[in-house]
């Protein structure tokens, strides 16, 4: 990060300005450098900043984090204020940071004190803690990394993706000449920052923009729109969920017409809701196609139609390729249903693990499988077809059900159990269980849930909808018939209340 800390501070000497508005209140670039000065100091100041886990809120603190870290050299890793002590544990096996930055209860959940307990303590961000090593880090072994993203995953383990400074700008910087951007707008961040893709395209970017970053601490519709309304904000991205609740409390106002544009991606869309959407939203909707392990690599333009923008999924950016392949790694004819392979500037270097990097597995010929289905069409425009592995997308958030389906297996009235998705108009998806009892009797939702919190599953994976069925679908081998299964939960769920 110390180049986009270095034209940062540049800026700030030139003329102070707005740097981010949050729940709070205005903060300048100059404060946010004061308070950033601070915490490098207890980072290590000259000695480096190292590895640096920042719980990364929608407030002013992880901007200053940002500029704390690139002011030492470091290399950021965001995690989310709602990290599980066993997620948190993980974070650090694959990690070995060198310091942790978090409000002081999140510290204790997380249990770092007593992981740590010869590591230094400095009071830092008006309430917050540093926890430090003390000792000389070695960033070389993320081989140029800047960022550590945690992904939601599709394995039950959240992986960290590492990306280097000049993957960001590159992402950040074709997104903002496609949008239309100019050095001093302000950008919306109402995805929490803790993700890879909302850390490049909303700290980040509005960083390399010098414009002020829009924040909300929490996703209440008609507040963010208000905020963003009054902020005059350009850009912003979301997952498809939020648009629509954009759109909902908007009810036509046109409120948003001064923005250029609302970048939408991960999880499935449609495109003539998301039209109402943008009509009652008075900005344009783009649906991209990205992921963190490659940050943002298609998008459309504002000025592109209305079915370029709302019913693919983009181009792909200069220099970015995407192709389908059928399963021996042959590329399909345009037009066809393939495998998403992409290679570009802003692939990622490889995950986080052990404390060092691992390379990703690309192709021979450089390109990384996404685990998407897409079709390319002849004008190079991507439509994304669904995914490889059963996963369900619950509001831009990737759902392992092979885990769900795991920790619900131990319940001992549990005789079997199948995980698949309903849908639904807002989410997109959400979760839902098929349940075979030991004992014959009923299996609620609160058996479920209840189990699954004493077994300490995030609770963004619990089912909402729990099905007793005498028997699981089978196949003619008497395998489990995942294609009846959805059939049938599906069926099991249009008959409750609601759900038509």
């Amino acid at each position: 990060m110390r180049r986009l800390v270095r034209e940062f501070r540049q800026r700030a000497e030139e003329s102070d300005f707005v740097t981010v508005i949050d729940d709070s209140r205005e903060h300048t670039a100059r404060q946010l450098l004061a308070r950033a000065d601070e915490l490098a100091g207890a980072l290590g100041g000259e000695r480096g900043a190292g590895t640096v886990v920042v719980q990364a809120d929608n407030s002013w603190r992880t901007v200053a984090a940002t500029l704390a870290v690139g002011t030492g050299g470091g290399v950021v890793a965001v995690v989310n204020r709602h990290t599980t002590h066993s997620e948190f544990a993980a974070v650090i096996e694959d990690l070995q940071p060198d310091a942790v930055v978090a409000e002081p209860s999140a510290m204790r959940e997380w249990g770092v004190p007593a992981s740590f307990p010869a590591w230094e303590a400095h009071a830092v961000l008006d309430g917050w803690v540093c926890l430090s090593s003390g000792g000389t880090p070695d960033v070389s072994r993320w081989s140029g990394g800047a960022l550590i993203g945690l992904t939601s995953g599709s394995t039950g383990r959240a992986k960290g993706v590492v990306q280097s400074e000049e993957a960001l700008r590159y992402a950040c910087g074709h997104s903002i000449d496609i949008n239309g951007l100019r050095r001093g707008d302000a950008v919306g961040a109402i995805v929490p920052l803790s993700s890879a893709a909302a850390y490049c395209f909303g700290v980040y970017l509005s960083l390399m923009l010098a414009g002020p970053l829009v924040l909300c601490g929490k996703w209440e519709p008609t507040s963010v729109l208000a905020r963003m309304a009054e902020a005059n904000v350009r850009w912003t991205m979301c997952v498809p969920t939020m648009a629509l609740q954009l759109g909902a409390a908007a009810a036509g106002s046109r409120a948003l017409e001064g923005m250029r544009s609302i970048t939408v991606g991960g999880g499935p869309m449609e495109a003539g809701v998301l039209a109402r959407a943008e009509q009652s939203l008075g900005t344009r909707i783009l649906r991209v196609f990205g992921m963190s392990e490659c940050l943002g690599h298609t998008s459309p333009r504002p000025n592109d139609p209305e079915e370029t923008r709302l019913g693919r999924d983009g181009t792909p950016f200069p220099g970015t390729e995407v192709r389908a392949v059928d399963e021996t790694g042959t590329p399909v004819a345009r037009g066809e249903v393939g495998r998403a392979q992409v290679r570009g500037p802003s692939l990622f270097l490889g995950y986080a693990r052990e404390g060092k990097l691992d390379p990703p597995a690309l192709t021979a010929d450089g390109f990384f499988p996404t685990g998407d289905l897409v079709r390319v069409h002849d004008d190079g425009a991507i439509s994304v077809m669904g995914r490889e592995k059963d996963v369900i997308i619950r509001g831009g958030r990737n759902i392992d059900i092979t885990e769900i389906e795991r920790a619900v297996a131990t319940h001992p009235r549990v005789a079997g159990v199948c995980v698949i998705p309903v849908p639904d108009a807002v989410l997109g998806e959400r979760v839902a269980a098929l349940v075979v009892t030991a004992d014959g009797g009923r299996f609620e939702l609160e058996d479920a849930t209840r189990h699954l919190h004493e077994v300490g599953l995030s609770k963004t994976k619990w089912p909402e909808f729990v099905f007793t069925v005498d028997d699981l679908p089978q196949t003619a081998v008497g395998k489990l018939d995942r294609r009846s299964a959805r059939d049938l939960a599906h069926e099991l769920h249009s008959r409750l209340p609601g759900s038509g």
